[in-house]
């Protein structure tokens, strides 16, 4: 299990429902599933994912997120996470207000922009970074809107979303003393659980 779904399943009670947007091949649903008896739904797309999803016995709806959550009724899940998919989205603020809006908590990653290796890169080379977080080039890239650990907690801040948890994680999938200290700056990864 990827470093970052470890620490989203220990953050998720026994027992809870828990919405997955972008649930990609449903192994975290599985996971809290069979050893958290979690009820849970995934969202998906692409449909190796959704055939993944199914083949594990994951509940899943194919269902594009930035079309919104508007056939989901409010606070229906106790746990909405999205995994990596946040600047995927055409609407980020969008997406997370909806996630709010059905679920009591919301869990969300993203690679953090601000990271001193993109910062790095950006200087070093004058271009947009690949990386292992971002492997794609400037003009075939999914990410549509990134953002630092800083432009999320301002977000946060503004529309009046409690921040629960913060993790920010360094490239060893670790939160090390420097990613705890300097997240906008040494943190590669970050993950929050947050509330209305």
């Amino acid at each position: 299990m990827r470093p970052d779904l470890a620490i989203i399943r220990d953050w998720i009670p026994a027992g809870a429902r828990v919405l997955d947007l972008g649930c990609g091949d449903g192994a975290l649903l599985a996971e809290l599933r069979d050893n958290l008896g979690v009820r849970g739904y995934g969202l998906e797309i692409n449909q190796d994912n959704i055939t993944a999803c199914v083949e594990k016995g994951v509940n899943v709806i194919e269902q594009d997120i930035d079309g919104g959550l508007g056939n989901i009724a409010d606070q229906r899940f106790d746990y909405v996470v999205m995994t990596q998919a946040l600047q995927a989205v055409q609407r980020p603020d969008h997406v997370l207000a909806e996630m709010l809006r059905v679920g009591r908590e919301a869990i969300v990653t993203f690679p953090n922009f601000g990271y001193w290796r993109v910062r790095g890169y950006l200087l070093s080379k004058g271009r947009m970074p690949v990386s292992r977080r971002l492997p794609y080039q400037w003009y075939d890239t999914p990410n549509i809107h990134l953002c630092t650990v800083r432009d999320f907690d301002t977000h946060c801040q503004r529309n009046g979303i409690r921040v629960l948890e913060r993790l920010v994680l360094n490239q060893e999938h670790r939160s090390g003393t420097l990613s705890r200290l300097w997240p906008n700056f040494f943190g590669e990864l970050a993950i929050y659980r947050v509330s209305r």
